[in-house]
């Protein structure tokens, strides 16, 4: 078990590694100078090269790199250029918007996911198992943003339940910010349930297959203790992976749905940033989530050796 963790330690930290490069050279190929875009066209070139050397931007690529990387792990995501602010700051208070909508999205999908792939792996060619895979292709078809427009115009617009964007902050209540999130939520999770659904069922009825559940009946096993003693817990590796994947995306790929209900979140930040040109938030913000995403798999690769035992006594 020992040995497992820390080769799955060693290529988070590889992992880690090779995406700052990544991420810092594709940022820096974009064309177009930060300074001059924040000066205007008609900016004296003095005026430019000054505001260039108080931005560091005067120095080696190289240099900046390192000089990014080092205070990163220091815990300085550097200096924005257009808030003129540290970056952690503005992390800090928009990543308690897009973190709790993450997870609220995927506890919702989750939620929506296993009982709809267990219900139509356990009813394979049924009326309710066709029912539940042409809903799946459904939610898998439809982009996220339309399900979100749709929603404000029914519950927002029309019903009047929930608010149409914009976030009251958790000052104002927990239920106050639940609610705001409830809508954009729900539409990141609905796509995400989907696709988790159709993993759960093939993983499970690949499950009912094998021998191991043969030999669970013969014992004296119900088709209902089996499945849910022996089948369900192994079709959860395919599964734990997916539920991974589907955190890193709700986390990083939510700037659409923000953009939707006005949500003060890293996405939105993103998008702001490249818009202005403030290259040192994307790098960061980027990295920042690319760092979480990587976490968030270094734990799912812990949960296969919970899931799986063969994992904890691998040499």
């Amino acid at each position: 078990m020992l040995r497992y963790v820390l080769s799955r330690f060693v290529s988070l930290v590889v992992s880690l590694i090779v995406a700052s490069i990544v991420i810092f050279v594709v940022i820096e190929i974009v064309p177009g100078d930060p300074a001059a875009f924040m000066l205007g066209v008609n900016a004296r070139p003095d005026t430019v090269a000054a505001l260039r050397a108080e931005l560091g931007l005067d120095v080696s690529k190289v240099e900046r790199y390192f000089a990014w990387i080092t205070g990163m792990v220091q815990g300085d995501l550097g200096t924005s250029y257009t808030y003129r602010a540290p970056i952690s700051e503005i992390v800090a208070d928009r990543i308690w918007v897009s973190l709790p909508l993450a997870i609220y999205a995927l506890l919702l999908s989750t939620l929506i996911a296993f009982p709809a792939g267990i219900y139509a792996a356990s009813r394979r060619g049924s009326v309710g198992d066709m029912g539940v895979m042409g809903a799946t292709q459904l939610g898998v078809a439809i982009p996220n943003f339309w399900f979100a427009m749709i929603m404000v115009g029914i519950f927002a617009i029309k019903l009047r339940w929930f608010s149409a964007g914009g976030f009251p902050g958790w000052d104002n209540g927990f239920w106050s910010g639940i609610k705001a999130l409830t809508l954009p939520a729900i539409a990141l999770a609905l796509p995400q349930a989907a696709i988790l659904a159709r993993v759960m069922r093939s993983s499970l009825l690949d499950m009912l297959g094998e021998d191991f559940m043969r030999t669970a009946r013969a014992k004296g096993l119900t088709r209902r203790q089996a499945l849910w003693k022996h089948a369900v817990r192994n079709a959860l590796i395919p599964v734990l992976t997916i539920i991974g994947l589907q955190f890193s995306f709700l986390l990083a790929g939510g700037i659409v749905i923000e953009q939707v209900f006005f949500l003060p979140g890293l996405g939105r930040l993103i998008f702001q940033s490249i818009s202005a040109r403030d290259l040192i938030v994307v790098e960061s913000v980027v990295m920042l989530l690319v760092f979480l995403v990587i976490v968030v798999n270094f734990a799912v690769d812990l949960a296969y050796a919970v899931v799986d035992p063969r994992l904890r006594t691998k040499r």
